[in-house]
């Protein structure tokens, strides 16, 4: 015992910086699957967005503002502060339990589960700590010398640049701790198959509930507003304006408005911190079991014959094959949930002034659609495929790979074709779905069906590009992680591809007034699609192979001179 005792501080250790750099399993995204390098990536992104905030008040030389207007700087602050912790906190769904791998390396060993417990959280905390302290390392000591009260001197600067990161701070462990009391509570109640089988749905529905509250939360920071009887139930279940007001009692700026909310910021991060430690302390050690007992997701009844059919048995087979991927895999859940986060924040903030502009126009539909709508829809198409391409790389499972590799009997232009058609059905068919019912509700049907016809043209051609260099069964190929760089694809994106949108939005919307302009517009982009399906018809012959498994390049190469 006394030797375990002494093992037990190196024990954690360990542990700690195990499962710290394992919070987010998004190898795809770390160069060389390098997870260090994935978290300095994310913190650098994190750091430039707070350096960008912070860049027109140190031009402005650090203006004053008095409130309402300080008090709309210090909720956005805080409000995006909580949105990126609570999509943080949805990526590390996955990590907040020990998965399958962790319980039988460390069960046979002389480790504690109070050891793993306390590691096993500590890391998860501390990420979360990393992801405020990036989020605000510019902006941290930048915003507090303009928010601190007026003659207070130095002494009013230093308390405020407390009362920032402590606000900060407690906002996120308060958002991180219901996400964890939420998964906790349906870990311990429910049963494990149904746990999994609901854990895809909550976390897309706190994806989407993070990101809409974000970009749609009412603009409340005036003292008439927060006192307003009307705005007293909105007021209660909005987080963000309760950190408002405790950042403002802890500034020594306080409002008499603000006294509700501070009670509730109070009252809600006490509750947020022991509830949720309680309920994982009694959740843990049952759920241990249980991911030995029932590892992952599996089927409950057969379609059997009420299985679709599309157009041949191996169009049906991949079809089928994916959308099950998709359903069953919790690590393809959670990186299409990602891109589809980050795509529905986007588009949330393109249409929003838009929207209300034609909400307030009491339903008066147009003859031309706003080209934030066109953006947006484009935009969501994109990243909606972009998300599902990627995810397409990585294998379910080792023993499809083997399947599909032995009964390879039809030639690589066949397969390839079944690719694309399940690619146009889990892709392209939802966004192009989810935008003509949107668009219909606002605008008339003759602009819509026009600006349908060149998406779905679009979504065509972006599934053949991505054909050209694809030769490979969607989930069942092996991939060597670390293929992509986060951050430059970032500011390719930032840097491009926005300015890019904006012209081809704009470029459309002129050519959709005239009816020769847009049958020119359609005859190019059937053009493109065409010359792209040509090419991969001449790239690949009835002789190549599908690519199965991918591997290191060769550190020294023949020059093959014999």
């Amino acid at each position: 015992m006394r030797d375990l005792s002494r093992l037990l501080p190196l024990q954690f250790r360990v542990l700690y910086n195990v499962f710290l750099l394992r919070v987010i399993d998004l190898e795809l995204l770390s160069a060389d699957a390098d997870t260090t390098k994935l978290v300095e990536q994310f913190a650098g992104m994190f750091a430039t967005f707070s350096i960008v905030i912070s860049a027109p008040l140190m031009l402005a030389g650090f203006p004053r503002i008095p409130p309402p207007g300080s008090w709309t700087i210090e909720h956005f602050l805080i409000a995006t502060t909580m949105v990126i912790v609570g999509l943080f906190s949805v990526l590390t769904w996955d990590s907040i339990f020990p998965d399958r791998r962790d319980v039988l390396v460390l069960a046979p060993l002389p480790v504690r589960s109070s050891t793993l417990f306390v590691a096993k959280a500590s890391a998860l905390f501390a990420a979360i700590g990393i992801v405020i302290f990036s989020l605000n390392v510019v902006s941290g000591i930048i915003y507090p010398l303009i928010l601190f009260p007026q003659d207070s001197g130095m002494l009013g600067i230093m308390r405020c640049i407390l009362a920032y990161w402590i606000t900060l701070s407690l906002a996120g462990l308060f958002l991180f701790s219901c996400i964890v009391a939420i998964q906790g509570l349906a870990a311990q109640f429910l049963p494990r198959q149904l746990f999994l089988r609901l854990a895809a749905l909550m976390q897309v529905v706190l994806f989407c509930v993070f990101v809409t509250t974000y970009f749609l939360e009412p603009s409340l920071e005036s003292p008439a507003a927060l006192i307003a009887p009307e705005n007293q139930h909105l007021l209660a279940c909005l987080p963000t304006y309760w950190f408002l007001g405790l950042f403002n009692q802890l500034n020594g700026s306080m409002h008499p408005a603000m006294v509700p909310l501070v009670r509730r910021a109070w009252l809600a991060v006490s509750s947020a911190l022991v509830g949720s430690g309680i309920i994982m302390l009694l959740s843990y050690f049952r759920v241990m079991r249980k991911i030995v007992e029932e590892p992952d997701i599996l089927p409950s009844f057969r379609w059997g014959a009420w299985l679709p059919h599309f157009g041949g048995s191996l169009k049906t087979a991949l079809v089928l094959f994916s959308s099950r991927a998709l359903l069953r895999s919790r690590q393809h859940r959670v990186l299409l949930s990602f891109y589809f986060g980050i795509g529905l924040a986007i588009v949330l903030a393109y249409v929003r002034t838009p929207l209300k502009q034609r909400l307030s126009t009491s339903g008066n539909q147009s003859t031309q659609i706003d080209a934030a709508f066109l953006a947006a829809s484009i935009l969501m198409l994109f990243i909606a495929f972009a998300g599902l391409r990627i995810v397409s790389v990585i294998p379910i499972d080792l023993r499809a790979n083997w399947i599909f590799r032995v009964t390879q009997v039809r030639t690589p232009r066949k397969y390839l074709n079944a690719v694309r058609l399940s690619w146009l059905l889990l892709g392209v068919a939802p966004v192009w779905l989810i935008s003509a019912v949107s668009l219909l509700c606002i605008y008339h049907w003759q602009p819509v069906s026009k600006h349908l016809l060149v998406l779905a043209l679009l979504g065509i051609l972006l599934v053949e590009i991505s054909l050209q260099v694809f030769r490979k069964i969607p989930f069942a190929c092996s991939y060597l992680p670390g293929k992509g760089n986060l951050h430059l694809v970032f500011w390719v994106f930032l840097g491009f591809f926005f300015p890019l949108l904006h012209k081809a939005t704009e470029l459309e919307r002129e050519m959709s007034i005239h009816l020769n302009s847009y049958a020119e517009m359609i005859l190019i982009l059937e053009l493109l699609i065409a010359v792209v399906f040509c090419a991969m018809k001449l790239l690949i012959s009835p002789n190549d192979d599908l690519i199965f498994e991918e591997e290191e390049p060769a550190l020294l190469v023949s020059l093959k001179l014999t």
